[in-house]
C-alpha cells in the first residue's frame, strides 16, 4: 500500500470514479433490457442517448456504442413497423 498522500488520495479518486462508470454502465444495460422487452419509443431515445454519454465519458468504446445502437434500432424498428 503507497504511502504517500498524493498516491493516497489517487486511490479514493480512482474507486469513486469505477463506481460511478460501474453504476452508469450498469444502468444503461439495465435500460437496455427494458427496451427490448417494452418497445417503447420514448425509452429506445433515452436509451440511445445513455449510450452516448457512455461513449462521450469513455466507459465504453465509441465502436461498441455504435455497435450496441446498430443492434437496437434493427430490432426497434422490425418491431415497430410491423
Amino acid at each position: 500500500m503507497a504511502n504517500h498522500l498524493s498516491s493516497l488520495k489517487r486511490i479514493r479518486q480512482n474507486h469513486t470514479r469505477r463506481l460511478r462508470n460501474k453504476y452508469a454502465y450498469k444502468s444503461t444495460k439495465t435500460a437496455i433490457k427494458k427496451l427490448l422487452i417494452d418497445k417503447n419509443k420514448k425509452q429506445y431515445s433515452i436509451v440511445i442517448s445513455m449510450i452516448d454519454k457512455l461513449a462521450k465519458k469513455n466507459i465504453i468504446h465509441v465502436n461498441k456504442a455504435s455497435r450496441l445502437k446498430k443492434k437496437l434500432s434493427k430490432k426497434f424498428l422490425l418491431v415497430n413497423n410491423k
